[in-house]
């Protein structure tokens, strides 16, 4: 059995064991400097997401109109509400859709539970449900007029901004994406891009290709 000799001398904090020297060092860990968010402006008129009707409401004399499918209002891309009004951050949609009541209550849910309101904001970009969409009941025979309405949505376009709020897509991230798509559209090198072959009507696509992607050439549908 070997012995152990262990001697401690508290001003140079060494210690002997065995004929070896250890001394003890104090160590530090750089941790990253935590973001600051001083430059954010939080508005003061609200800064909680509202609560949309399901229903819009009407007056008592007026009954609730129906409308047709109006694709358009889904095809294409946003040209006025693409931008954020605030600069700072958002949510933007990638494509068009429809949102149902569900899916708004489900973002201001979210946002409500992710978000400090004493430190952050959140504002709605789009209107309440108000597009009305009709059903016919299940086992109903075909004609008899349009159905009646079973709910109503919100139809959005491509880049349209949803909600503004602080911690999600950056103003200067919105513009450096585009910047990007239109670099990248910019410097290819293939000529024949679906674009190209829409507007030459090359193979005779024209008769086969939708008309909206006469327009959009494929973009945004």
């Amino acid at each position: 059995m070997h012995t152990v000799l262990v001697h401690i001398e508290w001003e140079k904090f060494t210690k002997v064991y065995s004929g070896a020297v250890w001394t003890q060092k104090a160590g530090y860990k750089n941790f990253p400097v935590p973001p600051n968010y001083d430059h954010i402006e939080v508005p003061t008129e609200r800064q909680r997401l509202k609560f949309y009707q399901k229903v819009p409401q009407y007056p008592g004399n007026v009954r609730p109109p129906k409308m047709t499918k109006r694709l358009d209002l889904i095809r294409g891309e946003e040209e006025i509400h693409r931008d954020l009004l605030l600069k700072q951050y958002g949510i933007v949609a990638r494509r068009g859709g429809m949102l149902r009541h569900g899916h708004l209550e489900m973002i201001r849910m979210t946002i409500a539970r992710k978000i400090n309101m004493s430190k952050m904001f959140a504002i709605w970009r789009i209107d309440a449900p108000w597009k009305p969409i009709t059903k016919k009941g299940q086992g109903k025979r075909m004609g008899g007029g349009k159905g009646s309405i079973d709910h109503y949505v919100t139809p959005i376009k491509a880049e349209r901004v949803i909600i503004e709020v602080g911690g999600k897509l950056s103003h200067e991230t919105l513009v450096a994406r585009r910047e990007q798509e239109e670099k990248l559209e910019r410097e290819n090198l293939n000529r024949y891009t679906f674009k190209y072959l829409i507007q030459n009507n090359m193979m005779g696509c024209h008769s086969w290709v939708k008309n909206i992607d006469k327009i959009y050439y494929g973009k945004y549908t």
